[in-house]
């Protein structure tokens, strides 16, 4: 049979995409590559898209480097095959994939002609962030047992493999106190950069902050963990913070809002849809817990942890990501005293919350401790006015401080 050269074009994805962006190659010029080999990482919105190879054969060209947007229908990768292959070919468009680090549609493959290991190797499962830290460290992700679903390899197995004896472990050398690093801004991370900087850009943020004292929280938290945790599961103040935001947000709408700057039109919800940021491997996302003033503590609960750990094994979908009205953030334990938190762009307010601690307070003229907690909360000026974004986290207060508030129709 006769070789040929079989163009691989950048496939569309669906829902209206015109390009992405390039975030990681999984082979060089001269590879051999199996069908169905994963060729490269592409970021879409927030989700990452694997591209597959529709052929076997030889990698003779790569169509940009990392950090390139590419459009739709542009050339992607040229790879040398056996056998009469049409000289450019595209992916069959299908609709866009719900999870992240899902594969895109291939072409029609041609048999394959690459030993399986080769693709074996190329499927370990890894963020782009664990990836980049695994070459700087020299170690080959196919000898990491991951621990995250599907076997997703993670920071912490990286970890492992560092600190394990024998010679699994790769030799680590100290770098020069005077070295340099560059490191590209791409993927996720530039769609978090870009975001952040539009918010800012845009928006005019007012940040309000108010000390809630949370001890009469805190044990009914512990009462109720003691009682229902072994067969409802353990809860967390931050569900409880969800149920004062919803519980408020009904008699202040104007921060249950989104705000088209460019048209000029403010669109109040009835709905909380409410976003809860989360730290993820790649960087923050912020899936979204909808309906939120339908669910009670331990449901409220349950959706966080399935969104944040669905986020953090880069399966959010795109329903999980979009829509929300106004959004929760926490660093928990880190959470330090005040923050100021940037507003989740086109929503035009963020509640933070700050990690609890005890203080000495003076209650009818007596020190005593108290368990207390702090709330640092940005809005946008434009359109939320400061004694409403006061009078919001007054309430929020008030309902974490007399917690059976919260349950009080």
């Amino acid at each position: 049979m006769s070789n040929g050269v079989h163009t691989v074009r950048m496939p569309d994805i669906g829902e209206g995409i015109a390009e992405v962006e390039l975030v990681e190659w999984r082979v060089k010029p001269g590879d051999t590559v199996a069908e169905d080999q994963v060729l490269c990482d592409v970021m879409t919105d927030k989700a990452a898209v694997e591209i597959p190879s529709p052929v076997a054969g030889r990698v003779l060209e790569l169509g940009g480097e990392v950090g390139k947007m590419m459009a739709v229908g542009s050339v992607l990768i040229r790879i040398q095959t056996e056998g009469a292959v049409p000289a450019a070919s595209a992916p069959t468009p299908t609709p866009a994939p719900k999870p992240a680090a899902v594969k895109a549609p291939a072409a029609t493959p041609a048999p394959s002609s690459a030993p399986a290991t080769a693709a074996n190797r190329s499927r370990s499962l890894a963020a782009p962030a664990v990836r980049q830290r695994a070459r700087v460290l020299g170690i080959d992700l196919t000898r990491v047992h991951g621990s995250g679903p599907e076997g997703r390899v993670q920071h912490g197995d990286l970890d492992t493999l560092l600190h394990s004896a024998g010679t699994a472990a790769p030799a680590v050398h100290t770098a020069p106190a005077d070295s340099t690093r560059e490191q590209k801004v791409i993927g996720l991370r530039r769609q978090i950069a870009q975001k952040m900087q539009a918010s800012k850009r845009h928006i005019p943020h007012f940040t309000y902050v108010e000390e809630c004292d949370v001890t009469e929280l805190v044990a009914l938290r512990d009462e109720l963990n003691r009682q229902h945790g072994a067969t409802r599961g353990e809860l967390s103040p931050l569900v409880f913070v969800v149920r004062a935001v919803v519980r408020a947000v009904a008699d202040h709408p104007q921060v249950n809002a989104r705000f088209d700057d460019e048209a000029g039109v403010l669109t109040q919800h009835d709905a909380v849809h409410l976003g809860v940021a989360t730290q993820t491997d790649g960087g923050l996302m912020v899936p979204v817990l909808r309906q939120a003033q339908t669910l009670d503590l331990w449901q409220t609960s349950a959706a966080i942890a399935r969104l944040a750990a669905a986020a953090r094994a880069g399966k959010a979908t795109r329903e999980d990501l979009t829509g929300s009205t106004i959004t929760i953030t926490s660093l928990g334990k880190l959470g330090g005293i005040v923050t100021t938190p940037v507003i989740n762009r086109p929503e035009v307010a963020i509640v933070g919350v700050n990690r609890i601690v005890a203080r000495p307070v003076v209650r009818d003229g007596v020190i005593c401790v108290r368990q207390t907690m702090n709330l640092s909360s940005s809005f946008d000026h434009r359109v939320v006015d400061g004694a409403v974004a006061a009078e919001f986290i007054q309430q929020v207060r008030r309902l974490l401080e007399h917690p059976a508030t919260l349950f009080v129709a």
